[in-house]
């Protein structure tokens, strides 16, 4: 890479205006060690070595206002794209509690009370309409209905069905707009989640953060726009990839950065043992201007990325402490929230966490809370989960709507599919499992335009197809995107040669879902 470097030497801009004063006289003084490379150089030996490098040149210049070498100067780093949003957004932020491995919607809020007639009967095959099923239950000779366990009631003024497991969610539900009739493509957790947080089935896309942190930017300068935030006390029952946060091929600075509970809340962030740090700022202007020289010689846009992720982990420094310190929160919200959320890293804690950091204006949390894949054993570990979730997931909208944050604040809460209503393997009086289902399932929304106290689609009797209003898994990603101001059909980014979306090549906004 150094050939093309002294190549382009004499083409090197002049020191920048915030360059140490002793850098300023010449190129070759700021830049002494291209000038000491290029005395040891003869032109025989120069020509020989750049030969191939001038094919590259030239070839790189095709190329120039697409992918590696483009150059995108125009937009500042942190700030939203030309044009955008497309039109008054009523989000300004987001906080995504997804739960990860599938709830079953019909023990939390999709109540089939005509189940209690059909119970260990075999599930009827014109309700299964030869269905695609997974491995684990594809050798299964009968498929055996099972009613839940659990009783529900009808809450609030919206009169909304919801399970004895969700006593707290219960207190919330004129504040939830339901969507019952989801449904996604994928039947397997690793594709159905990366599709959900992706927009497509195989790893590689920007994920949604990603996407809202490149077009929107970011309203606080010392905070990532996208954080990511994993519970600690959860089942480890399926693994979480760094990827379903990623930025894919949009510029690095817009992947989510996980905090982690304990002493370093971001890796790598503190200084090393035994360095105080008081040259931190000088070594990274130095760096910066290193960087500098290279986007000059290569117009790679991923040099600014990675200049902007520099300059704000130093900002970090003292921005994440600050957020991450609970000291300051009264006795009444870590009771609100529940004695969990005294606990750095459980669910409850990063609920109160992700609060903090909306009010610092992040622009995208998302929590990840793991152990919902219950194929045996669903009664015991559903109730474990929702023990775990229920108290500190409707503090949170309480919490929002005290301060006035929930009125242009966006909750989401959902897995990535749904479970069968027929038992996986065994069906006892009182225990059982559930496939995964990707025909239905149960998600809801809350706040920032939303219609509170409503439910959206409904399915059959069985819960096992949609039957009114199917919401897909890109219908759901254009009608966020529609809320923070954006038409997700305009959002696009070129890479090799194609526009890429959120969506892919489809989604339509459900209108309906909003006041």
């Amino acid at each position: 890479q150094l050939w093309p470097a002294l190549f382009l030497t004499r083409m090197l801009p002049l020191p920048k205006d915030n360059m140490c004063n002793h850098h300023k006289n010449n190129r070759f003084q700021a830049y002494p060690d291209l000038h000491e490379l290029e005395k040891k150089i003869d032109r025989r030996h120069f020509l020989t070595k750049t030969a191939m490098g001038m094919g590259g040149l030239a070839l790189a210049s095709l190329f120039s206002d697409d992918g590696l070498m483009a150059k995108d100067m125009d937009t500042p780093l942190g700030t939203a794209l030309p044009g955008l949003p497309h039109h008054a957004p009523k989000a300004k932020r987001i906080i995504y509690l997804f739960q990860s491995g599938g709830p079953s919607q019909l023990d939390l809020f999709d109540y089939k009370p005509s189940l209690s007639d059909m119970h260990g009967k075999d599930l009827p095959e014109s309700i299964r309409g030869g269905q695609r099923l997974t491995g684990m239950s594809a050798n299964q000779s009968i498929f055996p209905v099972a009613q839940s366990n659990f009783k529900f009631q009808q809450y609030g003024k919206s009169r909304t069905w919801v399970s004895e497991l969700m006593p707290h969610t219960a207190e919330v539900v004129d504040e939830l707009c339901f969507i019952k009739s989801m449904i996604t493509e994928q039947i397997n957790h690793d594709p159905a989640i990366t599709f959900m947080q992706t927009g497509h089935q195989l790893p590689g896309r920007p994920s949604m953060g990603a996407w809202l942190s490149y077009g929107l930017g970011s309203e606080n300068q010392n905070l990532p726009g996208f954080v990511v935030l994993v519970s600690k006390n959860a089942v480890r029952d399926q693994p979480l990839y760094a990827r379903l946060w990623g930025n894919g091929f949009l510029p690095s600075q817009h992947q989510g950065v996980q905090f982690r509970s304990g002493k370093d809340p971001v890796l790598f962030l503190s200084n090393p043992e035994n360095y105080d740090g008081h040259d931190r700022k000088e070594m990274l202007d130095y760096l910066k201007d290193l960087n500098g020289i290279q986007f000059d010689t290569y117009g790679d846009p991923e040099i600014n990325a990675r200049i902007a992720q520099y300059e704000m982990a130093f900002r970090m420094q003292t921005s994440v402490p600050e957020v991450s310190d609970m000291t300051d929160e009264p006795d009444w919200v870590f009771d609100l929230y529940g004695e969990e959320s005294r606990d750095p890293g459980t669910y409850a804690a990063n609920c109160l966490l992700a609060r903090k950091l909306i009010e610092k204006d992040v622009k995208f949390v998302q929590l990840y809370h793991q152990g919902w894949d219950q194929h045996g054993n669903l009664p015991g570990g559903i109730k474990n989960q929702c023990a775990k979730t229920d108290q500190a997931t409707a503090a949170l909208i309480k919490d929002l709507k005290q301060r006035g944050l929930l009125e242009d604040t966006l909750v989401v809460w959902g897995g990535e599919f749904g479970r069968t209503v027929y038992s996986q393997g065994t069906l006892t009086a009182d225990n059982y499992g559930r496939d995964h289902h990707p025909r239905c399932f149960t998600m809801w929304m809350a706040g920032a335009g939303v219609k509170p106290g409503f439910t959206y689609g409904a399915t059959d009797d069985f819960g096992y197809n949609v039957i009114q209003d199917p919401v897909h898994v890109h219908d759901f990603h254009a009608s966020l995107m529609h809320l923070f101001g954006v038409d997700h059909e305009k959002l696009i980014f070129k890479h090799q040669g194609r526009r890429y979306r959120l969506t892919d090549v489809a989604g339509n906004v459900v209108n309906d879902l909003f006041t």
